[in-house]
């Protein structure tokens, strides 16, 4: 149904009797979702919207959209949830699994077929012909589209898997999903006894080739003790998908925001395509120990116990006080390469090509890419970060501490302009960007050419003087910036990095500056004539 891109109609915050009907429906359709799981759906004051459509085919329909995600949709009165939603309440529907690849088809608007269906030793779910139902792809409970079954289990096993099993009307990656933040599925362990079951899962009937390939072969197995390898991997995971759920998901009228809600909606959310996110594989084993390291070492979040036993996040530094290190590009290069060398991220079949991990995924890729890129190569890795650094200059003034400043440098300005009928005057700017007094240019100027000037100040501009001199005098100025009457400073390119917000203590863990950083090109003090 959202195969294409639909039509929107109209876009209105939803009335207080219309949520409430809402959740009237809600709850009746989806008994599995307790009374708290419907009214976080369906806030009272928070906003939702009411989003009028028509699918490329002309279907009328309606959508419900919370916090700018549609949270559910509604076809000829009936109501299915979207992604967005199953992502928190993975088992609000009784959910079919097939192979990964078969994703891309169901996205481009085709039905799951049960040949690709995975049967798990404990049975296929049951549903009646016309329930609506999730699917999920093997080792993640984090469904990947809805739709509604096309016959009832028995009649399923009865025609030996064959045939359509599933109408699809929303997938991940279709145009629904991007009406919202196109954030990807979150990593959801299946329960012990799936894992363990993988290799007997199979299809009773004939699996076409392009719909159900085999397992690829990465391991998900659980252990009782992890070794410290294990440990630290998950440990930065775990920061990884804290900060960028506090810096991209979590609003401050959120606050305060239970814990547990916080793991449930913002973080799982948050982890990369491939990983899972589990808080007893860390070092910290539960969720109130990992957010109290977070407060006592790193004062990025307050967390309070409101009510007995609950706690809460009840305030965020958004914006963090301190600020890393400056650094040249030779030095940023080799830190790269060390922090890659130490994690072992080199590929071990093309040395040219480096693999994406979560911290390398959160800082380098953009949010469309986090599906698809996996590996980098080197030139590209490098280029990423330098375009991921804040521009910034140097100035060494003799017998001065250096100054450093963000941004990049202007020129010093020379012009000529028009006065009057036949005169010109050559105007100088920038000059105390370079250390350059302009009252000293001034009468430097005035001495050698033997013309008047003037001190002007720069419209626009507090602290900056501009120099006006009779007559084209472009030449004499170049002489004299280039000569030794006016001592130049040097200027060196360095990058300063300014931290944004929270993400300091991530990114001092995993390796310095490595990203929110630019490097400036090399400028010199020229001249604009």
């Amino acid at each position: 149904m959202f195969a294409k891109p639909f039509r929107v109609k109209s876009n209105t915050v939803m009335k207080g009797s219309d949520r409430r009907k809402l959740r009237a429906d809600v709850s009746a359709a989806f008994p599995a979702l307790s009374g708290d799981d419907v009214s976080a759906l369906v806030p009272s004051k928070e906003e939702l919207n009411v989003v009028k459509a028509y699918a490329h085919r002309g279907d009328a329909v309606t959508l419900y959209v919370l916090h700018k995600n549609p949270v559910f949709f509604e076809v000829e009165k009936h109501i299915y949830p979207t992604v967005y939603t199953l992502w928190r309440y993975p088992d609000t529907l009784p959910a079919f699994t097939t192979w990964p690849t078969v994703l891309q088809k169901l996205a481009g608007g085709a039905d799951l077929m049960l040949p690709g269906v995975v049967v798990p030793s404990q049975g296929l779910p049951e549903v009646k012909q016309g329930d609506c139902c999730a699917i999920t792809v093997v080792r993640n409970r984090a469904p990947v589209a809805v739709g509604t079954a096309t016959m009832s289990t028995g009649e399923m096993q009865g025609l030996g898997m064959k045939g359509r099993g599933v109408s699809i009307l929303h997938a991940y990656m279709d145009s629904l999903w991007a009406f919202g933040d196109k954030s990807g599925p979150p990593s959801i362990p299946a329960p012990h006894s799936e894992d363990c079951a993988e290799e007997e899962c199979s299809g009773e009937g004939d699996v076409p080739e392009e719909a159900a390939p085999g397992p690829d072969g990465d391991s998900t197995t659980d252990t009782c003790c992890p070794d410290l390898q294990e440990l630290k991997q998950m440990d930065i995971l775990l920061l990884q998908c804290f900060l960028h759920a506090l810096k991209s998901k979590v609003k401050k009228s959120e606050l305060p925001l239970l814990t547990s809600t916080f793991l449930r909606n913002h973080m799982f959310s948050c982890c990369p395509s491939g990983k899972q996110l589990d808080i007893k594989k860390s070092s910290y084993k539960k969720l109130s120990k990992f957010l109290h390291s977070m407060q006592q070492q790193h004062h990025l979040v307050e967390i309070k116990e409101l009510s007995k036993g609950v706690e809460s996040i009840v305030d965020v530094a958004w914006k963090h006080p301190e600020k890393g290190a400056v650094l040249s590009p030779e030095e940023v290069r080799t830190i790269i390469t060390e922090y890659v060398k130490k994690n072992e991220l080199v590929d071990e079949h093309n040395k040219n090509f480096i693999n994406i991990n979560p911290a390398l995924c959160d800082c380098l890729l953009e949010k469309s890419e986090y599906q698809e890129v996996e590996k980098l190569k080197w030139d590209d890795l490098f280029t990423r970060t330098m375009d991921k650094m804040q521009h910034s200059y140097k100035l060494l003034f003799p017998g001065q501490e250096p100054i450093i400043k963000k941004g990049q440098i202007e020129p010093i300005n020379i012009s000529v302009a028009s006065r009057g009928s036949n005169k010109k005057v050559t105007l100088i700017k920038n000059l105390e960007l370079y250390g350059i007094d302009p009252a000293a240019m001034a009468t430097t100027l005035q001495h050698r050419v033997q013309a008047s000037t003037v001190l002007n100040p720069v419209p626009g501009s507090k602290d900056r003087v501009l120099v006006q001199i009779q007559g084209n005098q472009v030449q004499q100025v170049g002489s004299i910036l280039l000569g030794e009457e006016i001592q130049i400073l040097s200027l060196e390119n360095l990058s300063v990095y300014i931290l944004q917000t929270n993400a300091i203590c991530y990114l001092s863990w995993m390796f310095t500056s490595m990203f929110g950083l630019k490097v400036a090109a090399h400028r010199h003090c020229t001249a604009e004539l």
